[in-house]
């Protein structure tokens, strides 16, 4: 006789705080978020770039502004978005190629990919600082 494989029922309600997602599943809604946040960032961006291309006045306002240790602190993080959301992209464009589509090479790619992100943004915010 064939034996009967027993499933356990799906949850009906999920508890989105005991879900523990995968380096790769984390490293991929990151690249989702810091690249919604770079779009919806860069009309302000390149607002802040006309503004201080406008004169020596106003460039001189924003340099003060960017010397304030917050507004570093934000910059750092909107360069940790670039550069993790590019580190990222190189990453899924491999995917796509179906290099690296293999467990353990996905969840390696992924420590790279943060690894790689992270070291970045701190190398250049040590020169920028």
């Amino acid at each position: 006789m064939s034996e009967v494989t027993v499933r356990k029922p799906r949850p009906k309600h999920l508890a989105l705080n005991q879900i523990r997602l995968p380096l790769p599943g984390i490293v991929s809604i990151l690249h989702r978020v810091s690249g919604a946040g770079l779009f919806l960032l860069l009309p302000f961006l390149l607002y802040l770039l006309d503004r201080s291309l406008g004169s020596a006045q106003t460039f001189e306002t924003f340099s003060a502004v960017v010397g304030n240790p917050l507004v570093k602190l934000l910059l750092l993080g909107l360069l940790w978005a670039y550069l993790h959301h590019f580190c990222a992209g190189i990453r899924f464009l491999l995917l796509d190629m179906h290099k690296g589509t293999e467990l353990a090479a996905a969840r390696k790619s992924s420590q790279i990919v943060l690894a790689v992100s992270i070291a970045l943004t701190l190398i250049i915010g040590v020169k920028l600082w």
